[in-house]
């Protein structure tokens, strides 16, 4: 059976309304807006909703940013600022509460390394709350941050380095930033999708490694992802679902053309698109072609918005002058 792969939980609910034409048991499905952003809420409450959207029991919510936002410096400001509500609304941070955040991801690879760019731009102060207590602000929350890299670099489990450092400093909270995959382009490096139910390093190219959540290191764990690539054999099949839908529109209701198009079994269809693409391109992830620019661009985003989410008593003024 073809396997669509998606790592957003609003595109797993809506594979399966499209499927069986109704909502799945077990699930409760919000949509909003803030400013110019669409806000989704899909939160899965038992192991019915578990069991039909393939993911965890908890909430996610997907932040949609608006046509041409990593071009425009007020939009991406202002995804920030939604990002970072969500962000306290789900942490509730208090002033002496540590939060480790950890950039999931190969920095070598550039669709995959979101995570360690995020890190790089953030807001650092364990160790000045530690080190000169008296030179900082009473208001400023303790956050500390590692890029780990990834299994093939390092030889050791991601999940087993998060377990050894959070027995060693006892983070209250802790972030993880990874690259997702989506089933439509038009997602691919424009959702933000935060989660209560941790994430599996790797997901989003299909190398799912130790689960990093609260059930396994011990601490309540969020996950903020982007999709940066969609499957190739996912855009085949879509755009071969467009053709037919065109053809049929065309044919002849009724005719032998129209009854032969409307009888495609769509599994066997999917079947067959993978089956006839992995001689060729194997299990092929695809990424748009400005892809550094645009990382480097969504990165700051998440950055600015968890900065502002951890340090609640400091406008954005304030924290740029701190890294800089």
């Amino acid at each position: 059976m073809f396997s669509i792969r998606t790592d957003l939980a609003l595109e797993a609910r809506e594979m399966y309304v499209e499927t069986n034409r109704k909502e799945s048991d077990g699930i409760e499905f919000l949509e909003g807006k803030q400013g110019n952003v669409d806000v989704t809420t899909v939160k899965i409450l038992n192991e019915t909703g578990e069991e039909n959207m393939g993911k965890p029991i908890g909430t996610y919510i997907t932040l949609q940013m608006p046509q041409l936002t990593l071009y425009d410096g007020e939009l991406m400001d202002e995804v920030s600022k939604i990002l970072a509500f969500q962000i306290g609304e789900i942490l509730k941070v208090k002033k002496e509460s540590t939060t480790l955040v950890v950039g999931l991801g190969n920095w070598k690879v550039t669709p995959d390394a979101l995570g360690p760019k995020v890190v790089s731009k953030l807001m650092i102060t364990r160790h000045l709350k530690a080190l000169m207590p008296d030179s900082i602000d009473d208001e400023v929350t303790p956050v500390c941050a590692i890029a780990p890299g990834v299994l093939g670099i390092t030889g050791i489990e991601t999940g087993e380095i998060i377990k050894s450092i959070v027995s060693n400093i006892k983070p209250d909270f802790i972030i993880c930033i990874d690259a997702l995959a989506s089933r439509r382009i038009d997602r691919v490096n424009t959702t933000i999708q935060l989660s209560t139910t941790g994430i599996s390093p790797g997901a989003g190219v299909g190398n799912r490694r130790m689960e990093i959540s609260e059930k396994t290191v011990g601490v309540p764990v969020i996950a903020i992802g982007v999709p940066t690539v969609v499957d190739a054999a996912t855009i085949a099949n879509d755009s071969i679902d467009l053709v037919l839908d065109e053809m049929i529109h065309q044919a002849t209701s009724g005719g032998e053309f129209y009854n032969m198009l409307k009888s495609l079994d769509k599994g066997e269809k999917n079947r067959m698109i993978r089956d006839l693409l992995n001689p060729y391109v194997g299990d092929l992830v695809v990424t748009p072609k400005d892809v550094d620019a645009v990382i480097d661009a969504v990165s700051k985003i998440i950055s600015t918005g968890i900065n502002m989410a951890l340090q609640p008593s400091l406008d954005v003024e304030d924290i740029n002058k701190f890294l800089n």
